[in-house]
């Protein structure tokens, strides 16, 4: 599996990145599966450095905030008017409940205006997993001030564990355990940002990926501009580093390759 980075920052885009968007790749029945975790403000244009937007297999969204699902506005414009593309079905788009009004609601002007020309609605349930192509796709629900969702990807020998928006919690095991790679939520500081229920820090993310057990990969995410990264990937590593663990950091427009090592 790889796994592109269109966008990495939090809460809204950064000077550098746009909010936050995921491409996961895999090959399938001889070609090329490419899946949207999340479309945040800004996403759409620079997912072109790897592929044309129309051409996704499916788009799954982790929660309904703007800096995580926005962006299907600007991918359903894509979708019905660029001149010459026609895909002959509907997105695939995967969601929370309520993403269908939502989305109306964000692309209306005088009144809600549905998106179902070019989107094919799907309400995913939690811990009920789902397949695109090569993906198998779990909702773990996790804890935010919305319904949010933790979303874990598993292919035949890759699994990615990504975050989306949440505060350290019980089911972030269930959601990382054994992962190949853990994409994480590190909105916050230690030290500065002491509410609970929305966001994890550096060092929470990094607890939790231990807790959980045989996380091979830790990689930050969902960064403010208003952060340092570093000080964010220092507070990870004073707990998760060690017997040669390295905390990673997002970087947009970045490649990764998850999982295909052998597993003991």
């Amino acid at each position: 599996m790889k796994l592109h980075v269109v966008g990495c920052s939090g809460s809204m885009p950064g000077p550098a990145s746009p909010a936050s968007c995921y491409l996961v790749e895999a090959e399938h029945e001889g070609r090329s599966w490419t899946v949207a975790l999340d479309l945040g403000n800004g996403s759409t244009g620079p997912m072109r450095h790897f592929l044309d937007p129309i051409d996704l297999d499916a788009v799954v969204l982790s929660h309904l905030h703007p800096d995580h699902c926005l962006d299907a506005c600007s991918l359903y414009v894509a979708l019905k008017y660029t001149p010459g593309r026609h895909r002959g079905t509907r997105m695939p788009l995967f969601a929370p409940a309520g993403a269908h009004d939502r989305l109306a609601r964000a692309y209306g002007v005088e009144a809600a205006e549905p998106l179902d020309e070019r989107y094919e609605f799907g309400e995913f349930e939690a811990r009920v997993a789902f397949t695109v192509g090569p993906f198998t796709i779990t909702p773990i629900p996790v804890f935010h001030p919305v319904e949010a969702y933790g979303l874990r990807v598993e292919t035949g020998d890759a699994v990615l564990a990504y975050t989306g928006d949440t505060d350290i919690c019980p089911q972030l095991s269930e959601l990382m355990a054994g992962a190949d790679l853990v994409l994480a939520d590190s909105a916050y500081v230690d030290g500065r940002d002491d509410g609970e229920g929305v966001h994890m820090s550096g060092s929470k993310a990094a607890r939790a990926a231990l807790e959980a057990g045989g996380v091979r990969r830790l990689m930050l995410t969902h960064i403010p501009a208003w952060n340092d990264r570093e000080v964010c990937r220092a507070q990870a590593a004073q707990v998760w580093c060690g017997q040669g663990r390295e905390v990673e950091l997002a970087d947009p427009l970045a490649t990764y390759e998850v999982g295909g090592a052998p597993r003991e």
